[in-house]
C-alpha cells in the first residue's frame, strides 16, 4: 500500500453547508510537496491534522480523533465506473488517497507508518454528511438527492486517523502497518453497524478505546438501551 496523493483544501463559503461558519473545505487538491501532520488538539477546538487543509465545521470535523481521512483510489475508481465520470484524487475530501489496499478491512485500532515518521492510528469512518451531497452535486458527478444512502450503502466510506506521532509525508511514500488491535472490528463493519445494521452495535465495542468519539457514542448509548443481546 502507498499514498497517491496527498490533497488539502481552502475554506470556501457555500449554500450547502450547516455548518455556522457557512464554508467548507471539502474541495481538496493534491499537493506535489512534502506536508507535515500532526495532531490537532481536542475535538471542538483543533481542526485538521495535516497542514494547509481548512476544516470548517468543528463540532463534526477535525480533533485529535479525526485528524486525517484517507480514501481508496481502487472505491474512487468504482464510483468513476457508477456514475460515469472522472474522479480526481482528493475528489470525496480525502487528505490522502490510497493505493494497494481494501480500506474496509482495516481494523479500528490499526497503526500505519506513512514514510520516515508518521504514525496514524484508525479511529473509524466518515458519516457522509448535508455538505458532501451538497459537493458532489456541485461537481456535477451526480445529484444530491439520495447521495447520502447511495453512498451509504455501497459500505466503502475511507478511514479516520488519529495523530500517533507527527512526521512530514508526501505522494509515493509507502504505508507500512505496525500493529494491528486482537480484536476483529474492522472499519467497514463499524460504518455498516451505525448506520444500517444497528444490531450489530454490541458487537464493536471491543474496539471502543480507539474508536472515534461519535461512533463509540452510538455503541455505547445503544448497549445502554438495548443490552447486548
Amino acid at each position: 500500500m502507498h499514498i497517491l496523493s496527498v490533497n488539502v483544501g481552502p475554506p470556501r463559503r457555500v449554500e450547502y453547508t450547516d455548518a455556522p461558519s457557512g464554508a467548507t473545505g471539502i474541495g481538496k487538491s493534491p499537493v506535489d510537496m512534502p506536508v507535515r501532520v500532526a495532531a490537532p488538539g481536542e475535538p471542538g477546538v483543533g481542526a485538521g491534522g495535516v497542514a494547509g487543509d481548512a476544516v470548517c465545521d468543528l463540532r463534526y470535523h477535525g480533533g485529535d480523533d479525526r485528524a486525517v481521512y484517507a480514501f481508496a483510489r481502487e472505491d474512487l475508481d468504482a464510483w468513476q465506473r457508477e456514475l460515469g465520470c472522472v474522479l480526481p484524487h482528493g475528489a470525496f475530501g480525502e487528505n490522502l488517497t490510497t493505493n494497494g489496499a481494501d480500506l474496509r478491512e482495516t481494523l479500528v485500532g490499526e497503526r500505519w507508518r506513512v514514510g520516515p515518521e508518521l504514525v496514524l492510528e484508525a479511529t473509524g469512518s466518515r458519516i457522509p454528511c448535508r455538505t458532501f451531497a451538497g459537493w458532489v452535486a456541485e461537481q456535477g458527478w451526480t445529484s444530491a438527492k439520495g447521495w447520502l444512502r447511495r453512498f451509504t450503502l455501497a459500505g466503502s466510506p475511507g478511514v479516520m486517523f488519529r495523530v500517533v506521532h507527527p512526521g512530514t509525508l508526501r505522494a509515493g511514500d509507502e504505508v507500512e502497518v505496525l500493529h494491528r488491535p486482537g480484536h476483529q472490528v474492522t472499519v467497514g463493519g463499524l460504518f455498516r453497524a451505525v448506520t444500517t445494521d444497528r444490531k450489530r452495535l454490541p458487537d464493536v465495542l471491543p474496539a471502543a478505546a480507539w474508536m472515534e468519539r461519535e461512533q463509540r457514542e452510538i455503541a455505547e448509548k445503544y448497549v445502554a438501551k438495548y443490552g447486548t443481546g
